[in-house]
Formats: structure tokens, sequence, C-alpha cells
């Protein structure tokens, strides 16, 4: 790439400015324009569209009145001055300007004006009394009264007007017409400015963004220096990040693969469970690619009004054609691309035409090759098959979950950026944040960072990081809330339950701690288990002990006050779900069969799950045999969580008397309790490891008592 310092182009617009557009401080000053022109399109109005209220602002004289007076003699030249015709009235006025000094006070002699005496000897004393104490006293004025005649009819009245004046020696004017070019102007130059107003206005509403850009892409442009993110800072997801490599590569030189007859893939979808960083490594493309970036979500297409998502579609193909070869990135595809057909007939039509244009543009006859389309969604399952054929989205990158050598490298990305001790084991948060995506591990280590620094640390240590695990998992510590000591007791023995449930059975998760202190919205308590490794696969075994270890809370408050609470309702139903799953999804049903019995589809990443809408898969029998089954695995379960806990009650009491001392219990000093209780080797009755033990004794012993057969 060529330094953009020895080039003379312009640097580019601002992230987000549209094509064609540059930033408000490089565009013309049209914005103030519109509103000049409405100014002068109002004083237009006023000045030539208006009334002449300065002809109309005197004393208004009746055509009658004022022919009589003239007769009678009353008017004529002593007090008719500047008389003038003009817009169809006769104006005048009563004495003569040339009679007023330049403040319009009246100048004349008092002789001349006919005052009485004695009204000249007080303006006299006027005078006299500003010259003594430098007090102006304006004396009496008598400026001149302006008159206005209406003439109803001007070819009637006027010439009579006219000739009764010249008899009487009055003499008037007449004022001078508007010219032809001046009605003109001023019967189109309004309208004219109207619209030139309201196109300016229009213009300025249908930008991007504005209220009437309908048509618009509201898709946002980036640069590569815009996001400054690379390959480098995305961890734990290298599979996806080699995938992605080769598009970058295909950008930067394209003849390396044409030359082999290779053509640039036409989309990239990005599929995997919230948090695992599918936009972050779509802003990492576009760092990496060095082309223009278009970034825009699923919703924006989507508007009340039929056809406006397909030309927003329509419009973002054009403006990354323009850009070319550059990249579209789609963030939640599924609210763009679902099938189509689903729902009530004629409910979905501005939906399906948009996502028609989409699959015209993506691969259609006037496509265009150069531009690739990223997509991101956690529910591939609701996506239009042909959205997903070749040629279309080519290739599914699935961004699933890092295992714990990725959730190590991601650790060590968000780590950089704070001050840590040298004590933090990397290794060892990694192994007890099983399950944890991305996102999870950033607010990890940012709680972290917060409770270091709200304990006036200068560096973040492991303790912190634990708590921040806490706080992930479990939510806010609530240590001010008062439970009463009876309460305090029940929760413990509850915990306590689950915990040595856990402990007692084979392939269950290790118990890492018990508290009995509230935390998040609801718990009073909690029991936390961490594997000791990433799981894929569970047997029927394990979830079985899973069920078990969900009612040991429950059946230890009714071992101990024979008699249960509402705190076991979440234990419920998750056992219940378990229950029900390894009968109509797993096939771990001996009396129904290895059959998939569920009516509802689960979604691969969001763990929900959503009914096909046909409610009558299942005979009523089929139904009733599942709902023995279900109660069966929870009884069966409810029976070995009561033979566990009644043989080692004495562990039991211990373990709840001193969890309601320290409040806390971590993982080394549940061993410790264990340890001082153990007799001899517990398995739980019933299990498969005990029935696998008494099989292969029976075995040994069926074998030692077999005679050898003839000829052996």
């Amino acid at each position: 790439m060529s330094n953009p310092e020895d080039s003379p182009v312009p640097p580019p617009p601002p992230p987000g400015t549209p094509p064609g557009r540059g930033s408000k401080n490089d565009r013309p000053g049209l914005g103030v324009l519109p509103f000049v022109l409405l100014g002068v399109l109002i004083l237009g109005f006023l000045f030539n569209g208006m009334p002449d209220w300065n002809g109309m602002s005197g004393k208004e004289k009746p055509v009658s009145e004022f022919f009589a007076g003239i007769e009678s003699g009353e008017l004529g030249p002593h007090n008719i001055f500047k008389a003038r015709f003009g817009r169809g009235m006769l104006k005048y006025q009563d004495r003569d300007d040339a009679k007023t000094d330049w403040m319009g006070i009246w100048s004349v002699p008092p002789a001349a004006t006919k005052e009485p005496a004695g009204k000249v000897e007080v303006a006299a004393k006027d005078a006299s009394k500003t010259a003594k104490t430098g007090t102006e006293v304006k004396p009496a004025v008598n400026l001149p009264q302006h008159y206005y005649v209406p003439l109803v009819s001007l070819n009637e009245d006027m010439p009579v007007l006219t000739k009764l004046l010249r008899e009487h020696k009055v003499q008037y004017t007449t004022e001078k017409p508007d010219s032809d070019l001046a009605v003109i102007m001023m019967l189109w130059i309004p309208p004219l400015l109207l619209l030139v107003v309201v196109f300016f206005l229009f213009r300025r509403m249908s930008g991007a963004g504005a209220a009437m850009s309908f048509s618009r892409s509201r898709g946002k442009v980036f640069a590569q220096e815009d996001l400054g993110i690379t390959f480098d800072d995305v961890a734990g997801i290298d599979e996806a990040k080699e995938e992605l490599r080769e598009i970058v590569g295909f950008l930067r030189s394209p003849g390396k693969y044409q030359a082999l007859g290779g053509r640039i893939p036409r989309g990239v979808l990005l599929v995997g469970p919230p948090g695992t960083g599918k936009t972050l490594l779509a802003k990492a493309v576009a760092g990496e690619a060095g082309v223009p970036f278009f970034s825009l979500s699923g919703s924006d297409f989507v508007e009340l009004y039929v056809g406006v998502g397909a030309a927003r579609v329509r419009d973002m193909f054009v403006q990354a054609g323009t850009k070319s070869p550059s990249i579209i990135f789609i963030d939640e595809l599924d609210a763009l691309g679902k099938v189509r057909g689903s729902g009530a007939p004629g409910g979905h039509d501005e939906r399906d035409q948009t996502l028609n244009a989409l699959l015209v543009e993506m691969d259609g006859f006037s496509s265009d090759q150069s531009v690739i389309v990223m997509g991101a969604t956690n529910r591939p399952e609701t996506l239009d098959p042909a959205l997903l054929r070749p040629g279309r989205f080519d290739r599914h990158v699935l961004v699933d979950r890092p295992d714990v050598v990725g959730r190590e490298a991601i650790l060590k990305v968000h780590m950089k950026k704070i001050k840590m001790a040298e004590e933090v084991d990397i290794r060892h948060l990694a192994k007890q944040t099983a399950g944890f995506v991305g996102a999870d591990l950033a607010n990890l280590v940012n709680e972290a960072a917060l409770l270091a620094a709200r304990k006036d640390k200068s560096v973040v240590g492991m303790l912190d990081f634990e708590e921040g695990v806490e706080r992930v998992v479990v939510g806010l510590e609530k240590s001010t809330r008062i439970i009463p000591p009876e309460e305090k007791l029940r929760v413990a023995y509850h915990e306590c339950g689950h915990a040595l449930v856990g402990c007692s059975l084979p392939h269950t998760d290790p118990v890492v701690k018990i508290s009995i202190i509230p935390r998040g919205l609801s718990a009073l308590g909690y029991t936390r288990h961490c594997p000791d490794e990433d799981r894929h696969l569970i047997t029927q075994t394990e979830l079985q002990n899973k069920i078990c270890v969900y009612f040991g809370g429950i059946v230890a408050e009714e071992l101990i006050y024979h008699e249960t609470s509402t705190g076991a309702s979440d234990d419920l139903k998750r056992a219940t779900d378990i229950a029900r799953r390894m009968v109509t999804e797993f096939g771990m049903s001996s009396k129904l069969g290895r059959i998939n019995y569920s009516p509802q589809s689960r979604s691969s990443f969001l763990g929900t799950t959503s009914s096909t809408g046909n409610e009558f898969w299942h005979s009523e029998e089929t139904i009733r045999e599942i709902d023995l089954e279900v109660k069966r695995l929870i009884d069966e379960a409810n029976t070995t969580v009561r033979e566990i806990l009644t043989q080692r009650r004495a562990v039991l009491e211990q373990m709840t008397r001193e969890l309601v001392d320290v409040e806390i219990m971590d993982g080394s000093h549940l061993k410790r309790i264990l340890d001082e209780h153990v007799t001899t080797p517990h398995i739980k009755p019933g299990t498969h490891a005990k029935l696998a033990r008494e099989t292969e004794s029976d075995q040994t012993s069926g074998n030692a008592n077999r005679k050898p057969m003839e000829g052996a």
C-alpha cells in the first residue's frame, strides 16, 4: 500500500459518512441558505403583498363627506396639502410639513397660527424655565393630521374628484403605477422562492439517518485506521481466525488465488453462542483487510412500510460497489434472513421482500463479485436455506466456546490492560471458568480490577480474580442483608445437602465452595461445582447423579425439619428438565425405547426451546408413559439421596455447624471434614458402578465354577 503522506489525495471522511458526502465542515454552507431564502420570501410578502399601511394610518374620511366639504368651502387649499391619488384612495394632510422643524415641533410664530396670547405666554415661560433649570420643557406641538378618502370605483369617483379639486385650486399628484416587470416579479418570485426552500428542506431531511431517508442504507463505513483491531487482539478461536485469514489474503493479493482458478467466497457466516467474539472477529477482518468495511445490523433493514427494506439492501450494495473491493458485515442476520413463509399468510411481506433483495444482490444476474458479505448469528436454525447455500454464504465458521487453552489465551489478552500481581495463576483461573465465553472473561478481568481499586490496592491479586468469578457466576454479594438465625440454619442444611450428595456420588463435578451469604437476585446460598476438565458428552449415569445432586438440598431439609420450603423450587425445575430430556430427547428410558419424543426444537447455541406448532404428535397413552418415566427417574433419585443423607447424617450435621460459623467453606475445608468421617469407600447403592462390580464378581465366580469342556 502507498504512503498516504506522499499522495495528494485528501483524507477519507470520518466513519459513518455515506459515500459522496463529506463531513459537515467539508460541505458548502447550504445549511443556512434555506432559512435566508425563507426570510427573503417573508420580506417580499410584507413589502409587496401587504396593503399600504402608511396610507391607511391616518383618519378615514368618506367620499360623500369630502365632496360636501369641498363644495361648502370647509376644505380647500388652506387645509389640503400633499394630496395624491394612489392604490384606490386619495391621501392628504391638513398642514404643510414645511411649517415643522427637523424635530417635528411646530415652529410658526403665534400670530401666524392665530394662537391665544395665553398660550404664547405659557410657551415663553416654559422656555425661560428650561434656560434656568436646564430641564427641557416641551412646548405644545400641532403636527399635521393625515386623512385618506377610499375610492370605491376609480373609473367613476376619480374623474369627478379631480375636476372638483381643480375648480377649487387644490393641488394634487398621482402616484406612478407599478411597472409590468414589478407586477410579474411580485407574482412569480414568492412561489419560486417557496419551491426552492421546500427543495432544500427535503434534501436535508433525506440525508443518511434523517427523517425522510426511508430508502437510504444505514451502514457505517470504517477504514483500517478507524478500528485499530487486528487478529492479534483475538484469542481462543484459532480455527475461526485461520478461516478468515484466507479471506483477508484474497482481498490483499487476489492474483495468488486466481492464478489457480480460485474465486473469492461470496459470503462468510459466523455462528456461535452469544459473547464468543463474532463481532470482534469481524472487526479484526476489517482491520487486517485494508478495504472499506460497511457495518450494520439486520434490524436496520426491517421497517413498517413494504419495500423500504429491499430499497435499503440495494442501496447498501450500490455504496459497497462504488468502493469495491469491500466487505459488508450484517450483525444479527437472523432478524433479516428468517425462513420465508412461516407464520400467517401475508404477515411477513416486508421481511420476505427484503430477504429476496439480499438473495438477488448476493448471487443474481447483476451481483457484484468484488463485494464480500459477512454475517453473524446465534440462531442459524432459523435462517432461510436459500441464504445458506453455496454461492451466497459459502463458508460457515463456527465460533464456539473456548476450551481451557483458549480461555487462558483470552485471559492473557485482557490482563495486558491491568496491573496484575505475580501470584496470579492464569491456568488455575482458566480451569475455574469452564463454560465461560470471551465476553464473560473480559467481564471477569474488569470486575477483578474494580474490586482491587475499591480496596485501594496497587495491583490486582488472585483473591480479586476469584471474587470476580463469583460475581460473574452467582452475582453481587449482599453481605448487609439480615437473615433470621433459623432461616440461615435451614439454608446451611440445604447447601450442605447438595455438597454432601455431590461428594458421595461418582462422576460428579468437585465442590469448590459452599456459601450461605446471599448473592444475586434471589439466591440465599449456593454450592459451586467446578469440573476438572472440559466435557463434551454426558453419560446416563452422570445425568442421574446430577438429578441426585439437585435433590440433595430439599431432601436434607425434609430429613431435618420433616418438611420442605420454597427455596428448592429452582432445584426441582432443573431436575425435572433433565429427567424429561433423558426420556424424550436422549432415549435413556428402557420402557419407551430409543425414540425422540420431544415436540420442541432446541437452539444449538442459545439453549432455548421453540414449539413446532404441532401439539398432537403423541397419543394420550404415550404422553402418560412419558410422565410416568419422568416420575420414576425423580423417585429413584429421591430414594438414593435419602439413603445417602441418612447414612451420613453425622457428616451433614458437622458440615452445617461449621458452615454457619464461617459462612463460606472452600473445597479444602470440606475435604478435611469428609476425611474425618471416612470409614470405607462409599459407593451409592443401586448405581451403575456397584452393579458393574457385582456383575464382575458374578462372572468371576461363574467362571471358577464352570467345568472345562471335553476335548479342550
